[in-house]
């Protein structure tokens, strides 16, 4: 999906006042508070640069981040594995959606069961990604589990670099496999200079709630910025656990959180790609989950999305998951109603589609289902056009009172503008019982069954084979 909000459908969470009062608390909570940090060399540059120390508390102040905001890039392009634009995130507010290519668990759109994540249902999920219309990136995170811990995200790289197509979005299980992904990413690029220049991947990181750098968390930034992969840098909190329980404290910590590891990146590099991200959700003190699909939890980050836009920052956000263990009448609504909030939010780029059970699993049927649902949800983001040719007071006045536009060439010409659903049903006669699921069934069924696209060369694919064998050899 690529539309903007120029002229469509918008609504705020947040007014000007009250982004300005979240910003000068975090501007407190900083220079205050302060953030922890584990590494000392971190530390001594940013005490260089101005901020205070305290052991490792470190204290940053509002020139450091006027600094930061000043010198990094407010628009980030991503391209796809042939060299096209895929994503152009900044604040005009395109929108695009990813899934997983791997999780701990998949619901086993065949039997219906869930079951570990095996290497091999990475081909599936990126096979069908590939082909949904809305679904733009994909996640590599390292969770097959019939793959070895120490080469999980390095393994998940390979094979999501062999099977999709578009943008993909990596993380690493420790710094070593995080320098080995770099090492993969330099192979399919042909070098980490022309990778820079068309940029076909980007590395998620994260900071500790409250308040926490750990050291694993400032060396990889520090090794991502350095070779010069966009980052996103995204605090994930639970309201009531590792965030104050309420909203607007909430996102002050959330926003000095990603704030100074904004800092951070930019005195390692400046002009270093960095993306806004957060995930302030709620701890459901019944059943102590982060839950994924609480309405708290997506207004938060729609919130936090126009914290982003007021820095001129792209923002990564989430949606299109949900708590059930199975594709019910829960995640329908959990993941349309995080859709609904992402698509008219200040989001760019939003990531979690189809993930289930509080990020514990993935199903391809949901994944399916929800690129229904963005398309459903689309003439709520286009809104309603007002000018002279959509008007058509002429064509009013030639129908005229009591007669009907149905066989008219203005009709024809636009009836296609209209949303037409594939998957669900509009019929006059059929069953009385869903065919929903069976029609989702058939068309992983059929992507499955398909030739697959040549995504990289025979001999591309021989390098980065012998790439893994060199991995399970040094294990």
């Amino acid at each position: 999906m690529n539309s903007n909000l120029r002229d469509s459908v918008r609504f705020n969470i947040l007014d000007e006042i009250k982004i300005e009062k979240i910003h000068d608390a975090s501007l407190k909570i900083l220079g205050k508070t302060g953030v922890k940090i584990d590494d000392k060399k971190i530390r001594e540059l940013l005490a260089e640069n101005g901020a205070e120390i305290d052991n490792d508390r470190v204290f940053i102040n509002s020139d450091m981040i006027d600094n930061a905001l000043n010198g990094v890039p407010h628009e980030i392009i991503l391209y796809d594995r042939m060299g096209k634009k895929n994503i152009i995130a900044n604040r005009d507010n395109n929108i695009y959606f990813g899934t997983h290519a791997d999780m701990l668990k998949i619901i086993d759109p065949f039997s219906n069961k869930i079951r570990d994540f095996l290497r091999e249902d990475t081909k599936l999920m990126t096979s069908i990604a590939n082909k949904l219309s809305n679904i733009s990136f994909i996640l590599a995170v390292g969770l097959a589990y019939d793959v070895p811990q120490k080469i999980q995200s390095q393994i998940a790289m390979l094979d999501t670099l062999k099977y999709f197509k578009k943008t993909i979005n990596f993380s690493s299980n420790d710094i070593k496999g995080l320098k080995e992904q770099l090492e993969i990413l330099s192979i399919a690029a042909g070098g980490m200079e022309k990778f820079r220049e068309k940029p076909f991947a980007f590395y998620y990181c994260e900071p500790i709630p409250p308040l926490y750098h750990p050291g694993e968390s400032t060396d990889k930034l520090e090794l991502i910025t350095k070779a010069g992969v966009p980052v996103v840098y995204m605090p994930y909190s639970m309201l009531g656990g590792t965030a104050p329980i309420t909203f607007s404290a909430s996102l002050a910590q959330s926003n000095a959180e990603v704030l100074s590891g904004l800092v951070i990146s930019q005195l390692l590099v400046k002009g270093s790609p960095f993306i806004y991200g957060a995930m302030p959700s709620v701890f459901d003190m019944k059943t102590t989950i982060g839950s994924y699909g609480a309405p708290e939890f997506h207004l938060l980050v729609a919130a936090a999305s126009e914290l982003a836009e007021y820095y001129n920052l792209p923002f990564y956000g989430t949606a299109g998951s949900s708590d059930a263990k199975v594709v019910d009448e829960q995640a329908v609504m959990e993941s349309t109603m995080s859709c609904f909030s992402s698509l008219l939010s200040k989001a760019n780029i939003v990531h979690d589609l189809g993930i289930m059970d509080h990020c514990n699993s993935v199903s391809p049927e949901m994944l399916v289902l929800i690129n229904e649902t963005l398309n459903m949800l689309k003439p709520f983001r286009n809104g309603v056009m007002v000018n002279d040719d959509d008007l058509a007071l002429d064509l009013i006045d030639e129908i005229g009172p009591a007669s009907h536009y149905l066989s008219h060439e203005h009709t024809l010409n636009n009836f296609r503008k209209i949303w037409y659903p594939e998957l669900l049903s509009r019929a006059m006669d059929g069953p009385e019982s869903s065919e929903i699921r069976e029609k989702i069934r058939a068309k992983i069924q059929n992507i499955t069954e398909e030739k697959k696209e040549d995504i990289l060369s025979s001999d591309l694919i021989q390098e980065l084979d012998k790439y893994e064998e060199k991995l399970y050899s040094n294990l």
